[in-house]
């Protein structure tokens, strides 16, 4: 498995990611490293003909969790070239089939890709929560829902209108959702660990959104679908959030 840092980024991290991933899994093609200056994109993947890219921030490469993030980014491309079906099904065409004839606001579509992206990530962390730390990855989930419960809208004393417009309630409790199926699907905490009281404040703030309906959808994920069964879950989930209380009306 060959990994190449470029940008003149720390290679310690990616080539130790490497060495403990090739443990479990490989990759026929050869990986590239990019370290980006922009903080607001943590890590992302690319794939080509005859190579991966792995983009990364320079924060992330240089944080704790940077060979996490690296193992969870090489699990993706091992997916890719297994041409697992969370990982070769179009998510426009998804999206499109889940929400043809339906008028839904952009922002919510955005969402829907994110939540897409959730499932893409159930099945890579399939392969991460072979060689990952357990203990790391849940205290990554804790801070970012965390932060995330913190930067919930809040009105104006005495008014309807968020004084700050924070985070979105609707996908902070989809991603509370995936952060307990992903610990559940792997038996990471126990249930009185605080992302459970996190997840439940989340909830709290989305009504519209049933964090145990969107879990189990999140846990529920067969371990190898059809291309046919994957399609129908993507659609199922899409439909579920942009179109849940529509669908209660109809």
């Amino acid at each position: 498995m060959e990994v190449r840092v470029q940008d003149g980024g720390p290679a310690a991290p990616f080539l130790s990611a490497r060495d403990v991933f090739e443990t479990v899994c490989d990759l026929e093609l050869p990986v590239r490293v990019q370290v980006r200056e922009n903080p607001d994109e943590r890590t992302w993947t690319g794939h080509y003909d005859d190579h991966h890219v792995l983009n990364i921030s320079r924060r992330a490469a240089t944080s704790a969790m940077a060979r996490e993030l690296a193992l969870h980014e090489f699990a993706h491309m091992a997916r890719y070239e297994e041409s697992h079906p969370s990982h070769t099904q179009s998510t426009d065409e998804a999206l499109f089939l889940g929400l043809a004839g339906n008028s839904v606001e952009r922002h919510k579509v955005a969402q829907c890709y994110q939540i897409a992206n959730h499932m893409k990530d159930i099945y890579a962390d399939d392969i991460t929560m072979r060689v990952a730390s357990a203990e790391k990855l849940v205290s990554f989930l804790e801070s970012g829902l965390a932060a995330a419960v913190a930067d919930q809208p809040r009105p104006f004393r005495g008014g309807l209108v968020p004084a700050n417009p924070g985070a979105d309630p609707d996908i902070t409790a989809v991603n509370a959702a995936f952060a307990l199926a992903l610990v559940e699907r792997h038996d990471l905490a126990d249930p009185d660990h605080r992302l459970y009281d996190l997840a439940a404040a989340a909830a709290s703030d989305a009504p519209d959104v049933s964090l145990e309906e969107f879990k189990g959808r999140f846990v529920s994920l067969v371990d190898d679908p059809t291309e046919s069964e994957y399609r129908k879950a993507l659609v199922d989930v899409t439909r579920a959030f942009a179109l849940g209380r529509q669908q209660a009306a109809d």
